[in-house]
C-alpha cells in the first residue's frame, strides 16, 4: 500500500483511512455529507496525489499523443486543457485523462491520469511512443497534486499569489508562484464547483497544504475533504469515474462522453467508434433519482417490466438533491426521460427508479 505525502497531515487532522487504488487515502475526516455540503458553500482541500503524473515532450509528442487519446491534439491551444479517453482498437477504455498544452514550452504537454490505471497507461503510452521522436517522463513520484474546491477556492489561493486568479479561465493553466513556490495550477476539477488543481515538488508537500489551510480558515472555513464526499459531488456533477462509468468494456460513446470524441482525427480505437455511432450504441448512460431509502449500489440490475435491461454504475445519497442517485447503463429504447425502472438489491427485493437528465448538479456560474 502506497502512502501520500501528506499521511502525517491526515492523521493529525482525525482522517479515516482505506486503500483506494492501491494507495492509503483519507476518505473522510467528518460526515461525507457533511463535506460534500461544505464544498459546495464554502471551499474544500483534496490530497491528489495519488494521481498519475506524465510529461509528453519532443518534436512528435504531438503526433504521439493524438494517436493515442480521443480528442483532437492539434486543436489544444498553448496553455489550454482537454479531456479525453485512451481507448483499445475495440473502443473499450483503457482511462480517462486530462491533456495540457504547455504555455511556456513549444511541444511540451502534460498528461493527468487515474491511480488505479497509472502503471497501465504508462505501459499503453510507452508501447506506442515507440517510433516517435518524443519521450515519455513519470513525474508522478516528483511531484505533489491539491485540489481547491468550492465557491471561495479563487479567493483562498488568491491570498498565497501575485498571479490575477480571476483571469485563468476554465480548463486553462499557468506556471505561477504560491507563497514563494514555483508551481502550475489549472481551473480543474472533479466536484463540479469551481476550483483549481495544483501540482509543485513533492518535497514542499506538506508546507502548501498547511500554509492553504491556515489561510483559508481564516473567513473562508477551509477544510480538508475525503475521497468519499469527492466521490458525491462528483457523481451529482456527472462526472465519470473509471471501472464505473467507464471501463474495458464500455466505449466513450454509450458513457455520453461523444464531446471528448474527433472521429475526424486519426487515434487507437477510432473505427470501432466510428462503427458504435454509425449504428448507435445499443446501451446508454443514464441518471437515476429514487424515493427509496436504498442506495443504488455499483452492480445492482436495472429492471424494466421484469426484464434485465442493464445495470448500476454508481450510486450514492445526494444532498443537493436530497435522495438517492444514480448512474446506470440501460437498453438505448429505454434511455428516455420520465422512463420508470427498477433496481434489484436481489432476487425478489427491488426498488423503483425515475431517469432524470445527467448532471444532477449544474452550478450558478
Amino acid at each position: 500500500m502506497r502512502e501520500t505525502p501528506l499521511k502525517e497531515q491526515h492523521e493529525k487532522a482525525g482522517a479515516r483511512m482505506v486503500p483506494f487504488g492501491g494507495w492509503n487515502m483519507p476518505v473522510q475526516y467528518r460526515s461525507i455529507l457533511e463535506e460534500a455540503r461544505h464544498v459546495r458553500a464554502k471551499v474544500g482541500l483534496f490530497d491528489l496525489c495519488h494521481m498519475g503524473r506524465v510529461r509528453v515532450e519532443g518534436p512528435e509528442a504531438e503526433a504521439f499523443l493524438q494517436l493515442i487519446i480521443t480528442n483532437d491534439v492539434t486543436k489544444i491551444p498553448s496553455g489550454a486543457i482537454r479531456y479525453a479517453c485512451l481507448t483499445k482498437e475495440d473502443g473499450g477504455v483503457i482511462d480517462d485523462v486530462l491533456v495540457y498544452r504547455d504555455p511556456a514550452a513549444e511541444g511540451e504537454f502534460f498528461v493527468v491520469i487515474n491511480a488505479s490505471n497509472r502503471e497501465r497507461d504508462l505501459a499503453w503510452m510507452n508501447q506506442h511512443a515507440q517510433g516517435f521522436d518524443c519521450v515519455v517522463r513519470d513525474l508522478s513520484d516528483e511531484m505533489a497534486m491539491i485540489a481547491l474546491q468550492g465557491p471561495a477556492s479563487e479567493k483562498v489561493l488568491q491570498k498565497l499569489t501575485d498571479y490575477d486568479l480571476s483571469s485563468l479561465g476554465y480548463y486553462k493553466w499557468c506556471h505561477p508562484q504560491v507563497d514563494g513556490l514555483d508551481v502550475s495550477v489549472s481551473r480543474t476539477g472533479y466536484t463540479g464547483e469551481d476550483g483549481f488543481e495544483i501540482y509543485y515538488p513533492v518535497s514542499e508537500a506538506a508546507r502548501l497544504w498547511d500554509r492553504l489551510l491556515e489561510v483559508g480558515q481564516e473567513e473562508e472555513e477551509l477544510l480538508p475533504i475525503g475521497l468519499g464526499a469527492r466521490d458525491t459531488l462528483r457523481l451529482e456533477a456527472g462526472m465519470a469515474l473509471y471501472g464505473h462509468e467507464l471501463s474495458d468494456d464500455i466505449n466513450p460513446l454509450e458513457a455520453g462522453l461523444q464531446w471528448a470524441v474527433r472521429l475526424k482525427t486519426e487515434f487507437i480505437g477510432r473505427d470501432a467508434l466510428q462503427k458504435v455511432k454509425d449504428e448507435g450504441p445499443a446501451r446508454k448512460l443514464i441518471g437515476l433519482v429514487t424515493e427509496s431509502r436504498r442506495v443504488p449500489r455499483h452492480g445492482y440490475r436495472v429492471l424494466h417490466n421484469g426484464e434485465d435491461v442493464g445495470h448500476i454504475a454508481s450510486g450514492s445519497f445526494s444532498p443537493v438533491r436530497d435522495c438517492n442517485i444514480a448512474t446506470a447503463f440501460v437498453r438505448s429504447d429505454l434511455a428516455e426521460e420520465g422512463t420508470e425502472l427498477k433496481f434489484q438489491i436481489r432476487p425478489g427485493s427491488e426498488e423503483t427508479a425515475t431517469i432524470v437528465a445527467l448532471p444532477f448538479y449544474k452550478r450558478q456560474s
